[in-house]
C-alpha cells in the first residue's frame, strides 16, 4: 500500500462520517510529536527508542451535546526497541509505519479532557534498519532473518487536553493485537549450557504530541 492510497482510506472515512446537523463541522487537525516504543518479546526492556510521529486528522460530533466524537487520522510512525548495554545485548531496531487509527472520543464535561479508545491499522512501509551487538557466550539472538509482517493492528487509548486555543498536548499508549513478527529465537547461555526460546513480538508505544486543532 503507497501514500496515495493510504490518503484515498482516509479520504473515503472522512466521507463516512456521519452527516447530523450537529455533526456537519467537521475539525481538522495536523499533529507532531515523538514515540517512545519497545518490541515486546524481543527480551530488552524499557520504552527507549524515540521516533517521530505526525501527520494529519479529522474529528467530528457524534451527538448534538458534543460528548461523543469519531476521529481518523493518517499518520508517519517510528516505533522499534533500543538497547544501550551489552547486557543482554545491544541493539537498535527501526521500523517506519503509514498508521490509520480510527478512534470514539468522550468529552469530560468537568476537566475538559477528551478521552478516546479505538484501534489502529499499521502498514510498514520500511523493513527494520539498525544494528544488533551481543556477546555470544551470554546471549545470542537469531539475526538470519529480520522480516517483519507488513501489517500492525493495535489497540489505542489516548487522552489530550487543551493548551491554548487550538493547541492541545495529546498522550497515546498502543499495543499490537497480534504479533508483527513470529518464532523469533533466542540463545541464552546459563551456566555455560544454551537455552533455547522462540518468541513472537508485538509493538508496544507511548506517544506525547502537540495537535493543532482548526
Amino acid at each position: 500500500m503507497n501514500h496515495r492510497y493510504t490518503i484515498g482510506i482516509v479520504l473515503m472515512l472522512l466521507l463516512c462520517f456521519p452527516q447530523q446537523t450537529y455533526s456537519q463541522q467537521i475539525h481538522a487537525f495536523i499533529s507532531s510529536g515523538l514515540n517512545l516504543s519497545q518490541i515486546e518479546g524481543d527480551e530488552l526492556k524499557g520504552f527507549r527508542q524515540v521516533g517521530y510521529v505526525g501527520g494529519v486528522g479529522a474529528l467530528t460530533a457524534l451527538d448534538k451535546n458534543y460528548r461523543w466524537g469519531l476521529s481518523v487520522e493518517a499518520l508517519f510512525s517510528q516505533r522499534g526497541a533500543y538497547n544501550n548495554s551489552i547486557d543482554p545485548y545491544y541493539g537498535r531496531i527501526t521500523l517506519n509505519y503509514i498508521d490509520i487509527p480510527l478512534l470514539f472520543h468522550y468529552q469530560d464535561p468537568y476537566g475538559g479532557m477528551l478521552l478516546g479508545a479505538g484501534v489502529s491499522y499499521g502498514r510498514l512501509v520500511q523493513q527494520p534498519h539498525g544494528e544488533l551487538a551481543f556477546n555470544p557466550l551470554a546471549y545470542l539472538p537469531d539475526t538470519s532473518d529480520m522480516t517483519f509482517l507488513k501489517n500492525d493492528l493495535a489497540v489505542v487509548l489516548d487522552m489530550r487536553f487543551t493548551i491554548w486555543k487550538g493547541l492541545q498536548f495529546n498522550i497515546r499508549w498502543q499495543y499490537s493485537l497480534f504479533a508483527v513478527k513470529r518464532d523469533w529465537t533466542f540463545i541464552e547461555y546459563i551456566h555455560n549450557k544454551p537455552h533455547k526460546s522462540v518468541n513472537d513480538f508485538y509493538n508496544h508505544s507511548l506517544t506525547m504530541r502537540l495537535i493543532w486543532q482548526f
